[in-house]
């Protein structure tokens, strides 16, 4: 280990695997799924406008997505020297200041890239690329905080590319109930964001970040993400009842009912069990989110 350390450490220019993994491929999913939920939820067919989807499925994912991390890996290089020395910048792969610039190369290139899905893509992109920034970066880091950065990340990666992708096909404002259930979902990936930050609990403590984990601690943090992620399903479901979508709100129903299984294997011990939840649950969660995106489908368009 010293040894890889030590030749890290040498390096001038990054090592390009290093520069894969500082953009964390693995969390370019949750964004590029949120965006097809609103292609789906649009009611356009999906063929009708190929490029709208293939580019929104990069910009959203490993343009956007991308960036976001390594601007807070970035940002984060002092904590993660604590918690993950072995990431890419505080092991030295990525040497000097080529993380911050990676960050803002990858931020100009999101802006040129959403410059091209129109007004609502390219502001879509500027409120990502802003987000980004402000969640990682002081004098804002919003990070900081348990409410609002957990909240600011679950909207940015489910709530906004949801919306964007709905609002591309469509070229204009989605309907109400696209952007309620996008909102909706965006709400409960606080809870989400909450359990991922379980992964940085010592280093958060010692650098003054105040995650829910930190503040609470793990049993009552993880109690509070999971009503979180649970409740707006609810609604979801209330909602595609009132808009005559029983069976889609009863597929909805079941998978928040395997949740909830999930969520009492999580309690039993929150820091042991809170990488299988985000593998276990979350993926029952997505699932929900594409369910109710072709309930509504045939009630999205333009607002």
């Amino acid at each position: 280990m010293s040894v890889t350390f030590d030749l890290h450490t040498k390096r001038r220019t990054p090592h390009p695997r290093a520069v894969l993994t500082l953009i964390k491929p693995i969390t370019w999913f949750p964004p590029i799924w949120a965006y097809l939920c609103g292609v789906v939820s649009s009611g356009v067919p999906l063929a009708s406008s190929p490029w709208l989807l293939l580019a929104g499925m990069v910009l959203a994912g490993p343009v956007v997505c991308g960036m976001s991390q390594a601007a807070n890996d970035w940002c984060d290089r002092h904590v993660d020297a604590i918690n993950e020395p072995n990431r890419p910048i505080p092991s030295g792969a990525i040497p000097g200041r080529w993380g911050l610039w990676i960050a803002i190369a990858m931020s100009g290139l999101a802006l040129g890239l959403g410059s091209l899905l129109g007004p609502w893509g390219f502001g879509a992109t500027v409120f990502g690329v802003i987000a980004a920034w402000i969640y990682s970066a002081e004098p804002f880091r919003l990070k900081r905080s348990g409410i609002w950065g957990p909240g600011l990340v679950g909207l940015c990666y489910e709530g906004l590319p949801w919306f964007t992708g709905a609002a591309v096909m469509v070229a204009g404002a989605p309907a109400f109930p696209v952007i309620v259930i996008a909102l909706l979902y965006a709400l409960g990936a606080h809870g989400i964001m909450t359990l991922n930050d379980f992964k940085a609990l010592e280093g958060d403590r010692q650098t003054g970040v105040n995650s829910l984990p930190v503040v609470l601690g793990p049993e009552r943090a993880a109690r509070v993400a999971c009503w979180v992620m649970a409740l707006p399903q609810v609604a979801v479901i209330a909602a595609l009842v009132l808009w005559d979508r029983p069976l889609h709100a009863a597929a909805i129903g079941a998978v928040l009912l395997a949740q909830f299984w999930a969520m009492r294997v999580l309690l039993s011990d929150p820091e042991a069990r809170a990488p299988w939840y985000n593998a276990t649950g979350v993926t029952l969660y997505v699932s929900g989110m594409m369910i109710a995106a072709f309930a509504i489908r045939t009630l999205g368009g333009l607002g």
